[in-house]
């Protein structure tokens, strides 16, 4: 048996005609950049993430970078980032001028905690980024009381959370208990990625941000278009911005799978909660959502621990088992060259499974059967080691 760590052609396969068709009419209208392809992608998936505006951009770094541009952040701030995260959360932050600064994270959850964003504020703090790693959502009653004391934006990265839902805080004054908020729609704003890999994903790179401030999602989409305003004459730049726009080709790839994500992310759902009875009858631990949060299930990560070169014999095994496995992330980033200005930093939680986590095979139409091979394989080569 074969078992890849992703399959992007098979869902893609039922959706191809469909996209085809809206392509031809897409040509005849030659509405390539912006038309009524974004618009009623952007009016879809800002309703999708109940906010009320979602913008369009070229990537989810840019999403990032252009949303801390909009509230003025950049040099002389600070913005709080979790150490195990995509480099991208980190150089958006740089490319404003601004310093990211790393905190540690729950060590069995692997996000940011209240005590671990504590630990990283100073007086130049502006803002926080939570990371909503793997599909599991950081719940806002982590982020929002801790934001509120200190005067921060809140940024919400749901690169990986597309559909997850947790917990609105007690306290909101419209939320009741049980009521659930969607990734995206509690800080500020929230930022997007739809590179193929990801659940909602492109045929090439796009981003977006959703926000439910008008004033904002203007100015980005101002930002994002080489500065120019609404309803102005096409040569009048009132910001300093650039060309980060999501084109219609994407849109139209991206309108058409949104209406299949909410079935889509069921049967990832599905797949992890036979992937967690597997891995739980063989003792293997596994990075899973807070209590009360229903994630997107982006990645399906156990761990592999033991001595330091386990997990690398551990993918040995299973590659020669046929099943395909990667690493999200080896490298914290307050350990990469780049970033790496204080070597006496410590993050032991980040650090630690940094040399744990191993991502197994996962998407949607992935069988019982291949989970089970997968859970058996990997007790195999745990027990091997």
């Amino acid at each position: 048996m074969r078992i890849p760590f992703n399959d992007l052609a098979t869902p893609h396969a039922s959706i191809v005609e469909d996209v085809v068709a809206e392509v031809r009419a897409l040509a005849g209208n030659s509405r390539f950049i912006g038309g009524p392809a974004v618009e009623a992608f952007e009016q879809d998936f800002a309703a999708y993430c109940r906010t009320t505006h979602a913008v369009g951009v070229a990537n989810g770094t840019d999403a990032i970078e252009l949303t801390l541009r909009a509230l003025g952040i950049g040099g002389g701030d600070e913005v709080l980032v979790p150490a195990n995260t995509f480099i991208a959360t980190a150089s958006a932050v740089a490319a404003t001028g601004a310093t990211p600064v790393f905190v540690d994270v729950d060590p069995v959850s692997l996000l940011v905690t209240p005590a671990s964003l504590e630990a990283g504020v100073t007086e130049r703090t502006a803002a926080v980024i939570p990371v909503h790693l793997y599909g599991h959502m950081v719940p806002p009653g982590d982020v929002l009381p801790f934001a509120a004391k200190h005067g921060l934006a809140v940024i919400e990265d749901s690169a990986q959370a597309h559909g997850a839902n947790a917990p609105a805080p007690q306290s909101a004054q419209d939320g009741t208990p049980g009521e659930k908020v969607r990734a995206g729609s509690y800080g500020v704003a929230g930022t997007f990625s739809f590179y193929p890999g990801k659940n909602l994903g492109a045929w090439g790179d796009g981003g977006a941000v959703v926000t439910d401030d008008a004033q904002l999602a203007s100015r980005i989409r101002s930002l994002a278009n080489h500065g120019r305003s609404e309803g102005t004459d096409h040569y009048e730049h009132r910001y300093i911005g650039r060309n980060s726009r999501l084109d219609a080709l994407q849109a139209t790839v991206l309108r058409r799978k949104l209406a299949d994500l909410d079935t889509a992310t069921g049967q990832r759902r599905r797949v992890a909660s036979v992937y967690t009875e597997a891995l739980a009858a063989h003792g293997i631990p596994m990075v899973a959502p807070l209590p009360g949060v229903d994630s997107a299930w982006h990645l399906l990560v156990a761990r592999v621990q033991g001595r330091e070169s386990a997990r690398e014999f551990v993918r040995r095994q299973l590659d020669e088992a046929g099943i395909g496995t990667g690493v999200h992330y080896p490298v914290p980033c307050h350990r990469q060259h780049a970033y790496a200005t204080d070597q006496t930093v410590s993050l032991p939680a980040a650090e630690q499974a940094a040399t744990e986590i191993v991502s197994l095979p996962f998407f949607p139409h992935l069988r019982d059967e291949e989970v089970a091979y997968v859970a058996d394989h990997l007790a195999k080569a745990i027990t091997a080691l």
